[in-house]
């Protein structure tokens, strides 16, 4: 079949603009996936949420075991303490960046893979 094409033509013998076989195997893997995204978008939200409240967490102990620290008659040293505190809190903060960088680029990496 020489010269065939792969547009659409009308009735009317006339070609028909359309989406291309590539545009509509995008869009339906893109709604394949979406509920997937969605839901691993909700729980990356639900873990960011959860690592703001642990880093607020890490900072009152932090701060408790300072003053605990200041106030002691007897020299208690607690700043091995309050540095381990410090250096988990660091490392919930670059997790939660890490999080938040990947939500905010997936959507866009999924549609330039499309």
């Amino acid at each position: 079949m020489a010269g065939a094409s792969s547009a659409a033509v009308s009735g009317a013998g006339t070609p028909v603009a359309g989406p291309s076989g590539r545009d509509l195997f995008a869009e339906g893997l893109l709604e394949f996936l979406r509920p997937a995204v969605q839901q691993l978008d909700s729980h990356v939200h639900a873990v960011r949420e959860s690592q703001v409240e642990l880093r607020e967490q890490i900072d009152n102990l932090a701060t408790e075991l300072c003053r605990i620290n200041e106030d002691q008659k007897v020299a208690l040293d607690l700043d091995p303490y309050v540095k381990k505190l410090l250096n988990a809190r660091r490392r919930v903060v670059l997790v939660n960046n890490i999080l938040q960088n990947a939500q905010c680029l997936e959507p866009r990496r999924i549609q330039h893979i499309l």
